[in-house]
């Protein structure tokens, strides 16, 4: 069996293959403070496709997991995963019913295995209709901030009808038209910003509408990995003044809000935009969505709106986002992953 996948902002590609069997409860020397002592293997089955794992499994990633003990090892699409490993963790992004069942029987005669994530769990971001729906239904309002998520209508067919619906729902112009799938295409990353009524018919459905924001051009990526979270600046959208809505028509066409390249964390900033959310709402949001959602990788691009200091929109969920573009993934993530192993092993021990 050979698995595709559209990752990241990319073509689809064939996963790497790996012929590799495990002894149980391999053991390995770890070098600590001049001495070598036996420590046990935390072996991670990996199913990515060859770009998630050129950004993903950089080599001072694999460096650093060896020091501690952890061992990647890449799953062969052409043998039964039952055959493979023994795996403590396998570690996957790749879509398709054919794969989801695979992982499905897998967990099943494996309970003993942490598969990140459940696949019936990565499905629910995949659709951004239903992607927004857990943190709508936090309703999360404390001292520190407000977060809500933009109003927002699904249209999933007719175009000739979306500007009478988008009437009849009292949303307010302008609107950003996204796909209704969010599969890690370069597609699905595509943004529409529609300023006047007339031009949304021009718009292809299926698609999500959600009512633009003003943020001061910068939104928030909240990388979450485990019980660790991980915040960095990008530059977004320009706001739109009145005016500039009085004056503009048609439809403005983005490939992608955020990269790598558009970092913000070393801009100039207005310190009212630059302000990064409070530490305490942040934790208390990803704890609610790691038990929500039933995730343990993902992030989250949040917005502030302008003009406000405590009130935040979530825009956007991601599965398996780019670790690689957050600082010091390589810490944050072989610590999640030894956590993991070594928990497990304790269980089994006791």
């Amino acid at each position: 069996m050979r698995l595709r996948e559209n990752d990241d902002g990319g073509e689809k590609e064939e996963v790497v293959e790996n012929d590799v069997t495990l002894a149980q409860n391999q053991w390995c020397p770890v070098v600590n403070a001049g001495f070598s002592s036996p420590k046990r293997l935390v072996v991670v089955g990996y199913a990515l496709t060859t770009k998630k794992i050129k950004s993903f499994l950089q080599p001072k990633l694999e460096g650093l997991a060896r020091n501690k003990g952890i061992l990647f090892v890449a799953i062969d699409h052409n043998r039964p995963l039952s055959d493979q490993g023994p795996f403590d963790i396998v570690l996957h992004k790749l879509s398709g019913k054919e794969w989801r069942q695979v992982l499905e029987d897998y967990r099943q005669s494996h309970p003993d295995v942490t598969v990140l994530d459940p696949p019936d769990a990565i499905q629910h971001l995949r659709n951004r209709q239903y992607m927004l729906q857990a943190v709508a239904d936090m309703n999360l309002s404390d001292s520190y901030g407000i977060v809500g998520v933009p109003r927002q209508l699904v249209i999933k067919r007719e175009a000739c009808a979306i500007p009478e619906l988008v009437n009849q729902a009292g949303l307010t112009l302008p609107l950003v038209a996204k796909p209704l799938v969010a599969d890690g295409s370069a597609k699905s990353h595509e943004l529409s910003l529609a300023y006047e009524q007339f031009s949304l018919q021009k718009l292809e459905p299926p698609l999500v509408l959600q009512e633009f924001v003003n943020h001061g051009g910068v939104l928030f990526k909240v990388y979450i990995v485990g019980d660790a979270i991980k915040v960095v600046r990008r530059f977004s959208l320009p706001d739109v003044s009145k005016w500039e809505l009085s004056k503009d028509a048609g439809i403005y066409n983005f490939p992608r809000v955020s990269c790598a390249a558009a970092s913000a964390d070393d801009a100039d900033l207005d310190p009212t935009v630059a302000e990064l959310p409070p530490r305490p709402l942040l934790e208390k949001l990803a704890k609610e969505l790691r038990w929500r959602l039933g995730l343990r990788l993902f992030n989250l691009d949040i917005i502030r709106e302008y003009g406000t200091r405590d009130h935040f929109y979530v825009i956007d969920i991601n599965y398996f986002p780019g670790y690689g573009k957050m600082p010091e993934y390589e810490h944050i993530f072989t610590d999640f992953l030894l956590s993991l192993g070594q928990g497990k092993y304790k269980k089994r021990s006791g």
